[in-house]
């Protein structure tokens, strides 16, 4: 970031500027953020909705940095399930479960590594990656395949590995959901979830992966809008001093920039106000607050320009605490600057899918086949598949595509798909299967009680059918059960494979 912003003590309004990153509607930039671009703004972040394919990306990003050479240029890519630039589709890379599944932590750092260059290809700089919570919930309706697991050690040995690969593609990691979201039972979009883990079992599970980032390097932090007793009885993470400066920065010594999960979503803000939380989140040592997945529009970041002025003029949020904020973005925007320019020049920018990835899905798929099952694969004959859909994530994004039917069809003509929803199921869900192969693919089966009715009906009426759990296997049935560890397109294809013996 440039000196006329990190010096410029007495431009509170540039100042305030430099510690947003806003989001906009649009696959160009909109003028309202070329201008602030060069009125103070450090960074903006992309979502789907400003993503059409890898030329656009690039021809945006481009047209970013016209306006300001260093301008942090940040997305929330996890490359599973949770996918920005392959949201048509579906990503062509497993997410971070199936990595778990596999426990190669050289494999994750391979698939680390060729997702940055990727998006450093499209001018990306920043990545809210990887998601380093321990899932020790499987109730948890949020994170489940975005973790890489259920245990400690191997959520840290795969966030570090993460965390080198990125890096060396040239992206800056930005590890979260500081101090973890894993063993929660609410989604932080809706309402504050609260961890209730004494001292000891946050030490030994849910700081255990954070430290590895630390130890890995990692560039960024986000804040989850998390309320921990054990660490600050009253305040959530993203507005806690206690969390984000004794423990993010004195206990675990993370010297880069920590960023806020989303300020607009319902945790904080319905408590402390859209711009009250962003004010909170700053003075206790936050140094960049993401915004705009929601709110995307100049009103919305003028809103949290104009409140963090004032409170510095209030006297509520110190001005050498804004300062140092605008400071540490500057120091990352020139890290950016830096690995940009370390890239082999003409690398190429893929428009293909990942051909890593899709290797790395084949070896996350796991098989458990009961004695009704052992002639079931492979599928012999067009297939009838049922896919179960559960209520939509919003981490997600209810435009990213998933299921197995596509991917079976290319392999098979003439398979056969249906879709329900919660309430739209059958009484007979194998309607249509009739002298055909049964396939019901499923989401985090153990988490729906529709679902599992619905399963419950199918296996009793085809008790050769085949299961296909896209989510986390925690309850495994069926003659033939199939885990891939995520939804995404890599993992689809990997299952039809499997299911037709074509891989």
């Amino acid at each position: 970031m440039s000196e006329r912003i990190v010096g410029a003590t007495g431009d509170l309004a540039g100042l305030a500027a430099a510690v947003l990153q806003p989001g906009f509607v649009g696959t160009t930039p909109p003028p309202w953020v070329c201008r602030w671009l060069g009125e103070g703004l450090g960074s903006v972040v992309l979502f789907a909705r400003n993503v059409v394919d890898p030329a656009q990306l690039a021809a945006l990003t481009a047209a970013l940095r016209a306006e300001r050479p260093d301008v942090i240029v940040a997305i929330d890519e996890e490359a599973g399930d949770v996918t920005r630039i392959e949201s048509a589709r579906g990503s062509s890379r497993p997410g971070n479960f199936a990595l778990g599944a596999v426990d190669d932590p050289a494999l994750t750092e391979e698939v680390a590594r060729d997702l940055g260059a990727e998006l450093a290809g499209v001018g990306v700089t920043l990545n809210y990656a990887p998601d380093a919570d321990v899932n020790s919930n499987p109730a948890n309706p949020v994170i489940g395949v975005r973790s890489f697991g259920a245990t400690a050690d191997l959520v840290a040995r795969h966030t570090a590995a993460w965390v080198r690969g990125l890096q060396a593609g040239g992206v800056a990691a930005c590890a979260k959901h500081f101090p973890g979201h894993g063993d929660t039972r609410v989604d932080s979009h809706h309402d504050l979830p609260r961890i209730d883990g004494d001292r000891a079992r946050l030490d030994a599970v849910e700081l255990a992966p954070f430290r590895a980032a630390v130890a890995a390097g990692v560039q960024a932090m986000m804040t989850g809008h998390l309320l921990v007793p054990a660490l600050d009885p009253q305040l959530p993470a993203t507005l806690s001093p206690r969390i984000l400066g004794g423990l993010l920065r004195e206990e675990l010594g993370f010297h880069g920039v920590v960023v806020t999960d989303a300020v607009e979503m319902r945790a904080v803000a319905d408590r402390y106000g859209f711009a009250g939380a962003a004010v909170r989140a700053l003075a206790a040592g936050a140094d960049a607050i993401c915004v705009g997945g929601e709110r995307a529009s100049e009103a919305d970041a003028r809103e949290l320009r104009d409140a963090i002025v004032a409170a510095v003029r209030a006297g509520e949020l110190p001005e050498e605490r804004l300062a140092e904020a605008a400071k540490r973005v500057g120091q990352l925007a020139a890290w950016t600057v830096a690995a940009r320019a370390a890239r082999p020049a003409g690398a190429p920018t893929r428009t293909d899918g990942s051909a890593v990835g899709l290797a790395a899905a084949r070896r996350a798929v796991r098989v458990v086949t009961g004695p009704a099952g052992a002639d079931a694969l492979p599928l012999r004959r067009p297939a009838h598949v049922v896919e179960f859909a559960p209520p939509h994530n919003m981490a997600i994004g209810a435009e990213t595509p998933w299921g197995i039917g596509a991917p079976l069809a290319d392999l098979v003509p003439e398979t056969t798909v249906a879709r329900y929803a919660e309430g739209e199921a059958p009484a007979d869900p194998t309607a249509g299967a009739a002298g055909r192969p049964l396939v019901l693919v499923v989401r985090d089966l153990h988490r729906h009680d529709w679902m599992r009715a619905a399963v419950r009906r199918a296996l009793a009426a085809r008790p050769d059918a085949v299961v296909v759990e896209l989510g986390v296997p925690e309850l495994v049935t069926g003659a033939v059960h199939l885990a891939t560890h995520g939804a995404t397109r890599a993992a689809a294809r990997a299952a039809a494979e499997l299911l037709t013996g074509a891989g």
